[in-house]
């Protein structure tokens, strides 16, 4: 569904991304994980064409989208959750869901809204309550359904764990799941919490100072022993490194 190939990335004109590849398959879940500053969130913002200057290529469904704008990888089914829940909190959550499909006319909406709610039960029960006054695992959820009102096929999510207590952080997790599972999006998500994205994903991708430096099924990966080699070594590309 998704391959990036050579990509290099720069905010003016200091480079963060330097020839990344990855690939992520239909209906699979990826996690790109990293020390802090390794430019994982770049890779997101790179892929929805939010960071102007970028070389290489990136593929969506078999088409070159590598200088696509966000609007119109909106339109060919990518959509971003980005870090720290944001939503607008002084409407309500069906007044955000509204938001979120802002291009669909009134029917489509109405029934994409319904959809999105009966896939979300919490924020069912609270669609009249301002998503300001929602819990933080609330909001996060309310960004994921937001994302979800156009029908992407891809959605790329940007540490959702951020701010939130352990067994919040455990609950998105599940949804994040269930959105593959029960929606069949595929998912390419940043985490900080490494160990903990593990049980929830099919493969991993893991950068450091912007460059690939291991990939492999999430099995590969799994124990704190592993995890430390992977970061804290020397080489550029790992023994486990496999093509994608």
């Amino acid at each position: 569904m998704l391959t990036v190939t050579g990509l290099d990335a720069f905010y003016g004109k200091k480079q963060i991304l330097f020839e990344l590849g990855l690939a992520l398959p239909e209906r699979s879940i990826a996690a790109v994980i990293g020390p802090n500053g390794a430019g994982k969130s770049t890779v997101l913002r790179a892929v929805f064409g939010l960071v102007p200057e970028r070389h290489g290529r990136i593929d969506f469904n078999g088409r070159d989208i590598s200088r696509a704008t966000p609007a119109e990888n909106i339109a060919a089914g990518i959509a971003l959750v980005p870090q720290g829940a944001r939503v607008f909190r002084d409407l309500t959550v069906g007044e955000n869901l509204r938001m979120g499909g802002y291009t669909l006319a009134a029917g489509p909406l109405a029934e994409r809204r319904e959809a999105v709610l009966k896939a979300f039960p919490i924020l069912q029960e609270r669609s009249r309550q301002r998503a300001g006054a929602l819990s933080g695992g609330e909001r996060q959820m309310l960004a994921f359904a937001m994302a979800l009102m156009l029908r992407p096929r891809l959605l790329l999510i940007d540490e959702p764990s951020i701010g939130l207590a352990p067994l919040l952080v455990e609950s998105i997790f599940d949804t994040i799941r269930s959105i593959r599972d029960e929606l069949g999006t595929a998912v390419l998500i940043v985490e900080q919490k490494a160990q903990q994205v593990l049980r929830i994903v099919d493969s991993v991708f893991v950068i450091r100072a912007g460059r690939l430096i291991g990939q492999g099924p999430a099995s590969d990966f799994v124990g704190e022993d592993v995890l430390r080699r992977v970061y804290l070594s020397d080489h550029t590309t790992q023994a486990n490194q496999r093509e994608a």
